[in-house]
């Protein structure tokens, strides 16, 4: 069985070091310096943008939004549109090693996709692979309840020698995802369904800490990998860090 290394790491007071953590993994697998990794952790409250609405004209006007919203403005690492990340959700950030990655782009999907919906069932959620009409941030491998609302979104990022997958669940609090989307999507003028934005706790009628939506994901991810525990490195820690220094001019 193939190992996968597992950290659980959570940095919710400082989002951009979270994303700043999962790049530098991303990149030191894909340099062969680390093996295949998972972060499975739990965010703050922060809206990711993707790169295409960082070109948005609009952008400025969708960060103020989000912020005045409550939430943190972020560049995501992977993915298309806006997302949210909330105290009721949990967080994935998977780095692969992979000398040819477009040639296994929709392996990938299809693996961390039916990672997530093994999960949601095996709790008793009626979860299924595919976009719901009127989505945010759509995508043929979110993870939706009985075909109605979006419970987990997913996203890739491909470098040289590597990949990463990322992804959110949403336990509780659907609601204020489309709370902190509405204005943001209204800034970036995109059309999106409020209601098709959905938890977990929704789904089992019953309050799901993030907590139990880790330890599902856990187990799910057992039945394929050998999983060995791991703690962040001071190295990646280090460029982590690094990477979030603004650069200074020194002058000629």
């Amino acid at each position: 069985m193939e190992r996968l290394r597992l950290i659980r790491h959570s940095f919710p007071d400082r989002p951009e070091l979270s994303t700043a953590v999962s790049r530098t993994i991303l990149q030191r697998v894909a340099a062969g310096e680390l093996p295949p990794t998972i972060r499975i952790h739990r965010p703050g409250s922060e809206v990711a943008f993707g790169r295409q609405d960082l070109a948005n004209p609009r952008f400025e006007a969708a960060a103020d939004a989000a912020r005045a919203a409550g939430f943190a403005a972020v560049e995501r690492l992977a993915g298309g549109r806006a997302a949210v990340f909330h105290s009721g959700t949990i967080a994935i950030a998977r780095a692969y090693a992979d000398p040819q990655p477009p040639k296994r782009t929709y392996a990938r999907f299809e693996e961390m996709a039916g990672l997530i919906a093994g999960a949601l069932r095996g709790l008793g959620v009626d979860a299924r692979v595919g976009e719901v009409p009127g989505e945010y941030c759509p995508g043929a491998y979110s993870v939706n309840a009985r075909g109605a609302v979006k419970l987990s979104g997913i996203g890739q990022r491909m470098i040289r020698g590597g990949a990463h997958m990322g992804g959110v669940v949403v336990a509780s609090g659907g609601r204020e995802v489309a709370r902190a989307l509405v204005p943001v999507y209204e800034a970036l003028e995109l059309d999106w369904d409020p209601a098709t934005s959905g938890d977990v706790s929704a789904e089992l009628h019953r309050e799901v800490d993030p907590g139990e939506i880790e330890e599902a994901l856990i187990s799910e991810l057992g039945h394929s990998y050998e999983l060995v525990d791991a703690e962040l490195d001071d190295e990646t820690m280090r460029r982590a860090d690094e990477s979030l220094e603004p650069v200074t001019d020194s002058g000629p």
